[in-house]
């Protein structure tokens, strides 16, 4: 007997808990070192690119160290590229000999994965890319239509055997379902998109997936920008932590975010109820390089200091002005300070409800409270230099859920009379 489906609160619950996810682009593009589209932008010749396949052969890829990386930093959920536009799958698969098991690798990656993923108790997210660059029938369906069909097939038989083959899986992530040839044209019908998400439900009833294959379905997928989506919606902001326009791996890649953007974003994510999914290209070798693991280490010391205002975060009304973001947990709110004011005052305008009690969250030293004029809670005494580097958290009781005022009069609060 089936499985009972989930309803969308209940899919969702865990990743409403969790917050913050390891994403990972890896496969044959990582042997260039120029990124995942290396074959695409530099129109490689298929069969050349496909020669490449026996160059991967990555000897040192510990999928329990990559684990292990993203439980040090805090994370709960992985998302692995099966397989990106290139068409090469790091999984066994039989509809295609492209793949890392038949090829220079001689191994299923993707197995390995998972069973790292379980040992490490976090969940199992797969990424799987609609388009293949291999088919002139994604540029071209009208002239090579036989092409075309194939690549869909191919699709729909690769989604069921990742389904299938790997036990419970926890998140399908699609990326790729643009037309190429037709930006106007309807993918979900071009794809066949419902036929193979009805599938996937019946195979995993309790799986979350994202909204990249034409249909809306669980999740909304901004791309290295954090905007949340409406409230009762889940989404999560995937990002890079180098360069936007590499996600797999670069052999020179500059422009490393700091550890304090990256915890800004994670902070943002969590105060409009979303996740941070946060990107990693390992080598060809399989290692993840060691900027990415310094910074990775560096947020999870915050988190495990900090992680109550994060995991299983609600929105707040409150205002961070030019401080900061809120999150909330009931009555609790956590005011995350991305610029710390040097005056030994924090203030926030317009609260309406009253403040019972604050303190510093990495120390629990108090925080002295007044509540003034124009709704104006100020939190003082606090230190004239930052308690952490990166971000200090203020948690703070309320009485209620805390509210913001609503301003009838634009106006009023230049005489105080909010």
């Amino acid at each position: 007997m089936a499985d009972k489906v989930l309803s969308y609160e209940e899919r969702l619950k865990w990743f409403h808990e969790a917050r913050f996810g390891m994403f990972i682009h890896w496969g044959l593009y990582a042997v260039h070192g120029r990124g995942e589209w290396v074959m695409f932008v530099e129109r490689w010749r298929a069969d050349d690119y496909a020669k490449t396949a026996w160059k991967f052969n990555p000897k040192k890829f510990d999928a329990n160290k990559w684990a292990a990386i993203a439980k040090d930093a805090g994370m709960k959920y992985m998302v692995l590229t099966t397989r990106h536009h290139d068409g090469f799958c790091l999984f066994d698969s039989k509809v295609s000999d492209f793949t890392a098991a038949k090829t220079g690798a001689g191994r299923d990656l993707v197995a390995e994965y998972v069973k790292a993923c379980r040992e490490a108790g976090l969940k199992v997210g797969f990424y799987y890319s609609l388009l293949d660059w291999r088919f002139p029938g994604y540029f071209e369906p009208k002239k090579y239509p036989e092409s075309a069909k194939k690549m869909v097939e191919q699709y729909h038989a690769q989604v069921r055997e990742l389904m299938t083959n790997y036990g419970k899986i926890d998140i399908l992530w699609y990326d790729g379902g643009w037309i190429a040839h037709d930006p106007n044209s309807n993918v979900a019908e071009f794809w066949r998109s419902a036929e193979v998400n009805k599938m996937v439900r019946e195979l995993q009833p309790h799986i979350i997936i994202n909204n990249r294959s034409g249909i809306e379905e669980d999740l909304d997928t901004p791309e290295q920008h954090v905007t949340a989506s409406k409230p009762g919606r889940g989404w999560e902001s995937c990002m890079t932590i180098g360069d936007s326009c590499g996600w797999g791996y670069v052999h020179n890649n500059p422009n490393m975010k700091t550890v304090t953007l990256l915890l800004q974003n994670l902070t943002i994510a969590a105060a409009g109820e979303g996740n941070y999914l946060l990107n990693c290209g390992p080598r060809p070798d399989g290692q993840i390089r060691r900027e990415e693991q310094v910074r990775l280490h560096a947020m999870g010391e915050w988190l495990r200091v900090n992680g109550e205002a994060i995991y299983g975060s609600q929105r707040c009304s409150l205002s961070g002005g030019m401080l900061g973001v809120w999150t909330r947990k009931g009555n609790t709110a956590y005011f995350c300070i991305h610029r710390y004011p040097g005056t030994g005052e924090a203030i926030v305008p317009l609260v309406k409800t009253r403040a019972v009690s604050a303190s510093i969250l990495a120390t629990g030293d108090k925080v002295t409270i007044r509540q003034e004029y124009n709704g104006r809670l100020v939190l003082g005494g606090l230190p004239k230099k930052p308690v952490d580097p990166h971000i200090t958290v203020l948690k703070v009781e309320f009485e209620s859920v805390p509210e913001s005022i609503t301003e009838t009069d634009k106006a009023a609060w230049l005489s105080g009379s909010v």
